[in-house]
């Protein structure tokens, strides 16, 4: 299968059901499940909801609920032992700063300004009740591959009392894809932890969590690996696992279990029953090398035509190390890039959306998806290229 192929990813498409309307370019939010997954959980939804607690204590949490715990693990190349189903990244993420029992009063933890908003505010949590102090750090722009590196060295020497790093994979804004096992070796030789926001890389992005250097971790299931919403996970190295305390006293697994680090509730079965289904699909399309290889051709498509118009600015790298499918740009000029944002939709029926809280200022945001088409990136092409003429 070939990233370019239109004719074989015309038949993929064909696979999802959409919504007539926008072309859609913001599939950063969540990902489309399958026809064939999205008819299996309103199976189990209407099952779930007949059989109610018989089948979920009797067969579920005693069987099922384990093996797709062990397909979960095999997803990422761990054990198990290493994993357990939280809601979503944030959840997991959440879960792992504030359970984080390493720190004490006056030593230093670290975020930038392209992490996910609610990882900051978990981060500046701590501050508050451990009386640790936030470093938080402005990227240069535009990025390189080292100047990111560097950029993170340098903090390590000149906050010497830093102990935990927030580091996130694949940025939501600008979808830059950080130089995680640089950075976190970097870390480890300053004595610092690494918990990795992993939300956007697992599905397009492949990567080995022991070779990255990666103890702690949360992921999505909801992005691009094509599961319904309300699934993700945490990752502990079961080496570490006591560096993170169960959940507020969490006592229904042992604390030598890593489901002690997460609350304890009712989860979605339907949506769990789904899981072997929405594994299976994304190893038969080739995992995350061959998602990645053509989200990235459909991002390649329209980034080369753009970057050299006047009006328009890319915020992400062309180096291939620090890119995936979503890109940021924004029109130069242009203070508001909402206003710019509608009249995409308004005058060119294309769905984007604006981010803002990095260093840089807002951007509009496009992400292309396994539905989208080429012919559909030649719209964005033309819009961009249209409106740029006429508001620079």
């Amino acid at each position: 299968m070939q990233p370019t192929d239109e004719n074989y990813w015309h038949t993929i498409a064909q696979r999802y059901d959409l919504e007539p309307g926008p072309i859609n370019l913001e599939n950063g939010y969540f990902g489309r499940m399958s026809r064939a997954v999205l008819e299996q959980y309103q199976e189990h939804v209407a099952f779930i909801n007949r059989s109610n607690s018989v089948y979920a204590r009797q067969r579920f949490e005693q069987g099922e609920n384990v093996e797709i715990r062990r397909q979960l693990a095999e997803l990422i190349g761990a054990e198990p032992e290493a994993v357990a189903l939280t809601r979503c990244a944030s959840d997991a993420l959440q879960a792992l700063i504030r359970n984080y029992n390493r720190l004490q009063p006056g030593d230093q933890v670290l975020i930038s300004d392209l992490e996910y908003d609610t990882v900051k505010g978990a981060m500046r949590w701590l501050a508050r009740h451990r009386g640790v102090e936030v470093i938080e750090l402005a990227h240069t722009h535009p990025a390189s591959f080292d100047s990111l590196v560097r950029t993170y060295r340098e903090a390590f020497t000149r906050y010497p009392r830093l102990k935990l790093l927030a580091l996130t994979y694949v940025t939501h804004r600008t979808g830059l894809v950080m130089p995680v096992e640089a950075i976190a070796t970097a870390a480890r030789e300053h004595g610092v932890d690494v918990i990795l926001d992993g939300a956007h890389a697992l599905g397009q992005i492949e990567f080995n969590l022991a070779q990255l250097g990666i103890a702690f971790a949360g992921f999505n299931l909801h992005k691009w690996i094509g599961a319904p919403l309300t699934l993700g996970f945490i990752y502990i190295d079961p080496t570490r696992l006591a560096d993170i305390d169960p959940d507020m006293g969490e006592s229904h697994y042992p604390a030598t279990d890593v489901r002690a680090r997460t609350p304890y509730s009712t989860p979605n079965i339907p949506a769990l029953m789904t899981l072997p289904l929405v594994f299976q699909e994304h190893r038969l399309l080739g995992g995350a090398r061959a998602k990645g290889a053509r989200l990235n051709y459909l991002r390649d498509l329209w980034v080369r035509q753009v970057r050299s118009l006047p009006a328009i600015e890319v915020l992400t790298s062309d180096d291939p190390r620090l890119y995936c499918a979503i890109t940021a740009f924004k029109f130069r000029g242009q203070v508001d890039q909402q206003v710019m944002a509608d009249r995409l939709l308004n005058e060119y029926n294309l769905f984007t959306v604006t981010r803002s809280g990095a260093a840089f200022g807002s951007c509009i945001r496009v992400t292309p998806g396994l539905a989208t088409s080429a012919a559909e990136i030649g719209v964005l092409v033309r819009a961009l290229t249209e409106l740029g003429a006429l508001t620079y």
